[in-house]
């Protein structure tokens, strides 16, 4: 079942064996957002603007949010926003932690405003906190392992938004730990976790000097933007346009579930920041 927040209206989906809403015993909720009409005039910094098929990315943003339900997660889809075309992006505007979420000031201007729909939904769930300009920052470039987060110094993260970060979680006991980024729009662009101690990552774009005691699964010389993945339910999430790099993955002993986003590339997207998911 995917809900249409602001609207009674609720879009079914029954796939065949569809898991319920929870995930080795802890229910899920994924907060996505609607392809805003206007997503041809998003902001792009390392790909090239091409022309984009509107109701193909539509229908591949759709058919990722049936992925996340039948892996477990209870999905909340928000209206799309017409004024802001990176909107889908949710997981720019916010961190959502078990104690609380955290609210940025995005790192591109044109997009701040998508952060106050995105906290009035992550509202009804967690207390809200907020990293202040001249701090910027981007969920993009948030890499948590545990009680650690990996800030990614990009150029949509700086310090000072770091550092406020640092000051908001280190009362609840999580350790934030900048790690440079370059060649990529965001540290998740390059790196994520596939599971345990096992990372997933194009190294060239970021300083793995931060990451000792983790193993890794390196992206295919051809494949430079295979780093970003989402595990969810004991699968990972991967786009099926890097199938050598997939085949990496499975040979590390990972269930992958290939999804088509070849559209939504096109907006310089990756498989995590079109969702923001927390436990509820």
């Amino acid at each position: 079942m995917i809900f249409a927040a602001g609207n009674a209206e609720k879009r079914m989906f029954r796939p065949e064996g569809a898991a319920s809403a929870t995930v080795a015993g802890i229910m899920l909720t994924a907060i996505t957002r609607q392809v805003s009409p206007a997503l041809a005039r998003c902001e792009l910094t390392f790909v090239e603007r091409r022309p984009l098929d509107l109701e193909k990315a539509r229908a591949q943003h759709r058919a990722y949010e049936e992925l996340l339900e039948r892996l477990g997660a209870r999905v909340i889809s928000l209206p799309a926003e017409p004024g802001l075309p990176d909107s889908m992006f949710v997981e720019d505007p916010a961190l959502a932690l078990d104690e609380l979420a955290v609210i940025f000031p995005l790192g591109t201007e044109s997009r701040r405003p998508e952060a106050a729909s995105l906290a009035a939904a992550l509202g009804k769930y967690r207390k809200l906190e907020y990293v202040q300009a001249p701090g910027s920052m981007e969920g993009g470039d948030l890499l948590r392992a545990g009680r650690r987060i990996f800030a990614g110094l990009s150029s949509r993260t700086n310090e000072e938004g770091v550092r406020q970060l640092r000051a908001l979680l280190e009362p609840y006991g999580y350790e934030v730990t900048g790690v440079a980024v370059t060649g990529c729009l965001h540290l998740k662009s390059a790196v994520t976790l596939l599971g345990g101690k096992t990372l997933l990552g194009n190294r060239e774009w970021f300083d793995s000097g931060n990451f000792s005691g983790y193993e890794w699964v390196d992206v295919d010389p051809g494949e430079a933007h295979a780093g970003n993945a989402l595990a969810l339910g004991g699968t990972v999430i991967f786009p099926a346009s890097f199938p050598r790099t997939r085949a990496r993955i499975e040979a590390a002993g990972f269930s992958v579930a290939a999804l088509d986003i070849s559209e939504l590339q096109k907006a310089e997207s990756g498989l995590t920041c079109s969702s923001l998911i927390f436990e509820t």
